[in-house]
């Protein structure tokens, strides 16, 4: 064994894991990337833990690769076989609501949808929420920026954090565990760690403004002509229900038809039309149904689905988040997440279909997103798909995406898949200010190296 094992053996007794001890969901997040049994496996118990061991990698010069809760679709949770992969999964648990402040704190590896949960029974809403809300945890939230459904409303992960724990890579645990809207003293460190994907440092505790529970939820699916008739529906209902939209996702034709189709869904409105939105907003029943009504006469609305109960509201749901059953009923597939200027976006679309169509014409792309953040995501499953195809696919994609002014990722982080492509959407100067930051916090490079940066 070597010393460095050793060291962390005595350390952290009872929290070492070595070859078949380590169990599969810490060989590979859910990117796709090839599994690998890292050098060590540690599952720290507290911030202490953490300090201590990230002290002794650092002493010795090992690696560690973080990880959370294994959901990440950039590869970046995934371990080289020369790392230490340091898992906060043992750091669970909601350590205080405060109801006054309306804020909770929270250990890193808290599942987010234990989060919503706690939230949800005092009266408040979580305003993050994403669809792997079961396995995500609300440390890796924070560490990719997390976004989702509910940005329209509530904003990226950064808008819902109040306060952070880190432990840096040499072991120093920084606590700025804030509670007030208003901190004003000196600069907020604690923006740095949101969305550094670990390279900077470990999130051990978050601290979250919560939003008060909307008081009622109205959700219906609508098919509409097109993209811009979207657009002119998403300023239209944010006028018409003033308490407000909280999701407004879009599912280009192809996305139903997979969804109804392969998937085995149940089809709420006929497929065919050129656009399908889920709309949510906050609103009495009668005045969402109206203000559908207006639009429907109008024809900006082609069709349309309300659901009466909670169960019709998750079998809408279930259509948005259908993409988590493509690897049992597709081909193997290239997933983006890019984002693209609203006023671009339908043009992009056009072109990203016909470029994949002229490419690979075996191909079955599929397009949705949250849209009204600027976000699209685009899964393409190909038949016999390779490594050489899969590159040839981003390359192309991504560089469609950085000619229309848009940006490799929007939600899900640059990790290891898309470090390469990361100059498309940031300068020389400012990967030059990424490289300081993490000299300046991370001298010896220790924390998940070969992610973000190329």
């Amino acid at each position: 064994m070597s010393a460095v094992i050793e060291a962390l053996a005595a350390a952290l007794p009872g929290a070492l894991r070595l070859g078949p001890e380590v169990p599969g969901r810490n060989r590979a997040d859910w990117s796709g990337e090839a599994p690998a049994i890292p050098r060590a496996l540690l599952l720290p118990r507290s911030t202490q833990e953490v300090s201590a061991a990230l002290a002794i990698c650092h002493a010795h010069g090992q690696p560690v690769c973080v990880q959370g809760g294994m959901t990440g679709l950039a590869g970046g949770a995934t371990p080289a076989e020369t790392e230490v992969a340091l898992s906060l999964e043992r750091m669970s648990g909601i350590e205080e609501l405060d109801e006054q402040a309306a804020t909770l704190t929270a250990l890193a590896g808290t599942p987010l949808a234990l989060v919503q949960q706690a939230a949800e029974a005092a009266g408040f809403r979580c305003g993050v929420d994403l669809g792997a809300r079961g396995s995500c945890t609300i440390g890796g939230n924070v560490a990719t920026n997390a976004g989702g459904v509910q940005v329209l409303r509530y904003g990226m992960a950064r808008r819902n954090v109040l306060g952070l724990e880190a432990v840096l890579a040499d072991g120093t645990i920084l606590s700025c565990l804030n509670k007030m809207l208003k901190n004003n003293a000196g600069w907020d460190w604690t923006q740095l760690f949101i969305g550094s994907e670990g390279c900077f440092g470990v999130v051990t505790r978050v601290v979250l403004a919560l939003h008060p529970a909307p008081s009622a939820v109205q959700t219906a699916l609508c098919a509409v002509p097109g993209f811009a008739a979207a657009l002119a529906l998403l300023r239209r209902a944010e006028r018409a229900l003033p308490r407000g939209l909280l999701a407004f996702e879009a599912m280009w034709a192809d996305f139903y038809a997979t969804a109804t189709g392969p998937v085995g869904l149940s089809a709420p409105l006929p497929q065919g039309a050129p656009l399908y939105l889920l709309i949510e907003a906050e609103a009495a029943r009668e005045a969402f149904e109206e203000a559908l009504g207006a639009l429907l006469a109008e024809g900006a609305i082609a069709e349309a689905v309300v659901a009466r109960s909670e169960e019709e509201r998750r079998r809408l749901w279930a259509l948005r988040e259908s993409p988590a059953e493509y690897r049992r009923c597709l081909p193997p597939a290239v997933g983006f997440d890019v984002s693209v200027p609203l006023a671009r976006m339908e043009q992009a679309v056009a072109e990203l279909r016909g470029m994949l169509a002229r490419g690979w014409p075996q191909a079955m792309p599929v397009f949705f997103g949250h849209v009204a953040d600027s976000n699209l995501h685009l899964i393409v499953p190909v038949p016999g798909l390779t490594k050489d195809i899969k590159r040839a696919i981003e390359e192309a994609v991504y560089a469609a995406v950085a000619r229309f002014g848009g940006s490799v990722s929007a939600e899900h982080g640059i990790g290891r898949l898309k470090r390469p492509f990361l100059p498309l959407s940031r300068s020389g100067p400012e990967l030059a200010l990424l490289s300081t930051l993490k000299q300046a916090l991370d001298p010896k490079g220790i924390l998940n190296p070969g992610r973000v940066l190329p």
